[in-house]
């Protein structure tokens, strides 16, 4: 059984207030995600002021302003980051971070042992070259993608000394709509890479993350939130608290389950076949010496008896002795 590497993604659903972010700590250990990941930028870096709002963020905050304007209130800074590391150690929980720029991929280098690269960076060569360089593992999501742009992706990465890559398939759209998931992708990405794959989750509800992990994605991300009812752009496509502690279980029920690949009785199985089998019986009295034929035998529980796959050999033989009706045969 491999186990599922649960991502809990806070993002910026702490709106820019630490303390916000901390609560979202606590609630992802609470949940028992694995991880709890969060995004550092430098605004000027990230964004320039032309960049528009994406049509799900204008809808979600009801404002029509620059993605500059927006992510001014949404950053937190260098210290806070520092000091939220801390306190994930504190609180028992694995602290993750996606950069956003080359400063932050330097300035997370020493607090975080995976990188976790967004969708939207699978096309920058500098920030891949970057990231590789620091031989680090690396979650590659890749939402809005060609293959061509993925297999393009994963050589800069390679060449430049990451050797241990997991590709998360994703549809970037919030919330994502479910005929456009296409979690088939998942097997179609193993299948040409050969390396461990997961899902990064932007649907409504968990039902698709348990599809995923069923599947044998194994990272699963999800955006989470304290409130969907919060302002800002991506609350309104992640889960509330209960929500995530049910796609944890359910995803370790799932790894419970999915198990062994040999098919063979279980030990709980066991104990139960000789009561659901059928053995040979009698069918009517029969005296000792008759020979047992079709007409006078049938198959019957209990199956602790000769085995009905032994009829033929059974067929002709002579009766060891007198049987009642519904006695196991023995020969």
């Amino acid at each position: 059984m491999s186990k599922t590497l649960i991502i809990a993604e806070a993002g910026v659903n702490h709106n820019g207030s630490l303390e916000i972010a901390k609560q979202l700590v606590r609630t992802a250990k609470e949940c028992g995600a694995d991880i709890v990941k969060f995004q550092t930028a430098k605004l000027d870096s990230l964004v320039s002021k032309y960049a528009e709002m994406a049509d799900y963020q204008k809808a979600n905050t009801g404002k029509v302003e620059s993605q500059k304007e927006m992510l001014s209130r949404l950053l937190l800074s260098f210290e806070d980051f520092t000091e939220l590391a801390g306190y994930c150690k504190e609180v028992g929980i694995m602290f993750l971070s996606t950069p956003f720029d080359v400063e932050s991929i330097h300035f997370l280098n020493g607090m975080q042992q995976i990188w976790k690269i967004p969708s939207g960076e699978v096309t920058n060569y500098p920030y891949l070259v970057e990231i590789a360089k620091t031989g680090k593992r690396v979650i590659l999501s890749t939402g809005m993608c060609e293959m061509e742009e993925i297999r393009a992706a994963v050589k800069v990465l390679k060449d430049n000394g990451a050797d241990d890559i997991t590709i998360l398939h994703c549809t970037t759209e919030y919330p994502a709509p479910l005929a456009e998931v296409n979690l088939n992708v998942m097997t179609t990405l193993r299948n040409e890479f050969g390396c461990k794959v997961g899902y990064s989750d932007h649907t409504k509800g968990i039902e698709v993350s348990l599809a995923a992990a069923a599947m044998g994605a194994q990272v699963i991300e999800k955006h989470f939130t304290l409130d969907r009812d919060m302002e800002g752009p991506d609350h309104k496509a992640s889960l509330e608290p209960d929500e995530l502690k049910a796609l944890v279980e359910g995803i370790r029920n799932i790894e419970l389950a999915k198990g062994s690949f040999e098919k063979a009785p279980t030990e709980s199985e066991l104990k139960n076949r000789a009561v659901a089998r059928k053995s040979i019986v009698a069918a009517r009295d029969i005296s000792q010496g008759e020979l047992l034929t079709e007409e006078n035998l049938t198959t019957k529980r209990p199956g602790s008896g000769i085995s009905p796959m032994r009829w033929k050999e059974v067929l002709g033989t002579a009766a060891k002795r007198d049987f009642m009706e519904d006695e196991l045969i023995e020969i």
